[in-house]
């Protein structure tokens, strides 16, 4: 098994892909050791001291480390972590595991909200992808969206430049409703 290794925007973040699939479908976001009960990979991972969250795509492991920590150090053993996991057998998720997906939203603005989503799926989210993270509707109040980061996405230096630069103009071109977009903490 050869995992390879990509930088993404957040310097304390780096992304693996196993070169084979990760999850079905959706992602899995797992921002503390505490939050990765159901997942025996992220269990893993989290085992390497430094690391502070696990993201799961379809095809791609997003790890965070410490600020503290060194890539060079802990980097052999989070790769040997994903090999042994994958060569264990076990799932990545156990039982039936929550999507993560856009918040519900219902409601007089729930055709703006629909249209808001649309945009995040087909422009936003797979773009992010790429860079080892995801970004999902969380809400929508007085022109205001709100919007939450994970993996790579979550604390990266650049990420109120996309969201304002990026996201922001794409909606309110698209939307004339939104007037700014706001992160949200989980």
């Amino acid at each position: 098994m050869f995992i390879q290794t990509e930088s993404t925007p957040n310097p304390a973040t780096l992304k693996f892909l196993p070169g084979l699939a990760v999850l079905d479908s959706g992602t899995a976001d797992f921002p503390a050791p505490d939050t990765a009960a159901k997942s025996p990979l992220a269990r893993r991972i989290f085992a390497v001291d430094g690391v502070t969250g696990v993201f799961l795509g379809n095809d791609f492991v997003t790890v965070t480390k410490a600020e503290a920590t060194l890539w060079e150090h802990i980097k052999p053993a989070i790769l040997g972590a994903i090999m042994e996991h994958f060569q264990s057998g076990q799932p990545v998720i156990e039982g039936e595991r929550a999507e993560s997906a856009h918040a519900a939203h219902d409601g007089p603005d729930s055709d703006i909200v629909k249209q808001i989503k649309e945009l995040l799926d087909t422009r936003v989210r797979p773009a992010v992808a790429q860079d080892g993270g995801d970004i999902t509707f969380h809400g929508f109040d007085r022109g205001i969206v709100y919007l939450h980061m994970q993996g790579a996405c979550a604390g990266c230096p650049s990420s109120t430049l996309t969201l304002k630069m990026g996201i922001e103009n794409l909606l309110r071109h698209y939307i004339p409703e939104v007037v700014e977009v706001r992160p949200v903490a989980a």
